[in-house]
């Protein structure tokens, strides 16, 4: 294998954390932040892109590096290797209420693609690079953008969606529709694309937006039931407003309206 081969354990339900155990020499690779504790003997190292090796010319890490941040990821990754003679353990910690997806490269034909952010680390000689999408439709109104995040290699990386993860697996020509925040990841063969919803009432009043992702096989799906931005979306919904009130809180019509919405506050 080219990749480091790494044990590990996943904990938690909502809120996810993975232990990686270490072997003497041993790497692992994350973002920026990601690491919630680390044991002693494990020397953490600030690196230029993801430390795979498949160029270490200066100018081939700064590419690396900067095509890293089109993705909206941080232009550092962080190396924490074992540097002791004992088997020693590294916790990274998802970012915000979900499941953690470990997944094996060499059982996935070497390939994964997956959204921006849902990378959160792997063992060393894993490549985390761009995936441009060539059509316009998807790039324009896929709900990632021209560029997603493709993994590469051979070893183990984790994944990290919000809520719970569904996994299908599609047989050749069969299709499936997704909200197109819902994507977490998706195998090399998968042929991905938009579809318009269709209908004058599903487009205004349908709450779905205007396309559906569509995702065909053969091959595996993972689908998030609690995207991001979905999240932040309600977050800023319901947060306070104008000196941590709510606007119209104490007005008479604010007062109707969290009747209507069941907010009772009497």
């Amino acid at each position: 294998m080219k990749s480091h081969e790494v044990d590990y354990k996943i904990y938690g339900e909502e809120m996810q954390c993975v232990e990686i155990e270490l072997d003497p020499t041993e790497t692992a690779i994350a973002e920026s932040g990601g690491l919630m504790m680390m044991e002693t003997g494990i020397e953490m190292q600030t690196i230029f892109g993801d430390g795979s090796g498949q160029d270490e010319s200066v100018f081939g890490k700064l590419w690396s590096a900067g095509k890293r941040v089109l993705t909206g990821e941080s232009l550092f990754m962080t190396a924490f290797t074992n540097r002791s003679s004992d088997k020693k353990h590294a916790t990274f910690a998802s970012p915000y209420p979900g499941k953690i997806l470990a997944m094996n490269l060499a059982e996935m034909q070497g390939k994964i693609i997956c959204q921006k952010q849902a990378f959160l680390c792997a063992a060393k000689g894993v490549s985390v690079d761009i995936e441009f999408q060539k059509r316009l439709g998807v790039g324009f109104f896929g709900g990632e953008g021209f560029i997603m995040e493709k993994l590469e290699g051979d070893g183990m990386v984790f994944l990290h969606g919000g809520g719970t993860i569904v996994e299908k697996v599609l047989l050749a020509g069969e299709k499936l529709k997704v909200d197109t925040g819902c994507i977490m990841a998706f195998t090399r063969t998968i042929n991905y694309d938009i579809e318009f919803v269709g209908g004058i009432k599903n487009t205004i009043f349908g709450g779905e937006g205007l396309y559906f992702a569509t995702l065909t096989g053969p091959g595996k799906v993972w689908i998030q039931s609690l995207p991001f931005s979905r999240l932040a979306d309600r977050i800023i919904a319901s947060a306070p407003k104008m000196g941590g009130k709510r606007v119209g809180e104490g007005s008479v019509l604010g007062n109707l309206g969290d009747l209507l919405d069941g907010n009772n506050r009497f």
